[in-house]
């Protein structure tokens, strides 16, 4: 099976701080994948790297096999940790610029999931609360019909109730066949909808596992893995 996403020794610097470390790592399809570390671990970089907005110091980057560059952007969705949009745009108006943007914008998959959101294309961007704007930022980036779906934080400082809203949302509306790869430190929250994780500790790769298989050989959660894993670095 060809791998979705591959990895092979990249590193990465910005100024003297060390991002990413000789990192490999070889993705599948049809993966929800969780990319957990603390703040300052490598997530992001990780992420904006696979998306082709950042290039590796070292190491090469494939997404389906093709390098990064022009064809791998169009099959990648990136939602990262500060909105996509304007504070004077409505949600009508990020959806339009998303439309503009992306060939693979799917309006009948958007509709339905303004529907499951509760968002309406009149609301003000500059209205919306944390959450409504977390499932705002969700939307745009699931209005796509790509292979590889890159989330960096979508939890981030909402309250419990939204949070399942945007879990059910991500399982709900993610293409069966693509890959999602979510960055988060709120593991406890999330972990349900995992079907692989990957650590980062200080830039480096500390584990890579399917969840099924830590809770099987260890007992543990995810949770409670990483927890320990942290512990011992």
């Amino acid at each position: 099976m060809e791998q979705l996403l591959e990895l092979q020794s990249v590193s990465k610097a910005h100024g003297q701080k060390t991002a990413l470390s000789d990192v490999s790592l070889n993705i599948g399809p049809g993966r929800i994948v969780g990319l957990l570390g603390s703040n300052g671990s490598g997530k992001s970089t990780l992420l904006r790297i696979a998306a082709g907005l950042e290039r590796p110091d070292s190491g090469s980057v494939r997404v389906l096999g093709e390098p990064l560059g022009a064809r791998s952007k169009s099959t990648v969705s990136f939602m990262p940790d500060r909105p996509q949009y304007e504070p004077w745009m409505t949600v009508g108006d990020a959806l339009d610029f998303q439309k503009d943007f992306f060939a693979d914008f799917d309006p009948d998959k958007t509709r339905r999931m303004l529907e499951f959101m509760k968002l309406s294309k009149r609301d003000k961007a500059s209205s919306l609360s944390k959450g409504m704007g977390e499932r705002l930022q969700l939307t745009l980036a699931l209005s796509r019909r790509s292979s590889l779906y890159l989330l960096d934080e979508p939890l981030g400082g909402v309250d419990p109730v939204a949070r399942d809203h945007i879990l059910d949302a991500l399982v709900e509306f993610y293409e069966e066949d693509s890959t999602v790869i979510v960055a988060t430190h709120l593991i406890a929250d999330i972990e349900r909808i995992f079907d692989e994780v990957i650590m980062l500790r200080g830039g480096s790769l500390v584990l890579y596992r399917e969840v099924e298989q830590i809770r099987s050989e260890t007992g543990q959660s995810v949770d409670q893995l990483f927890k320990e894993v942290y512990a011992e670095c």
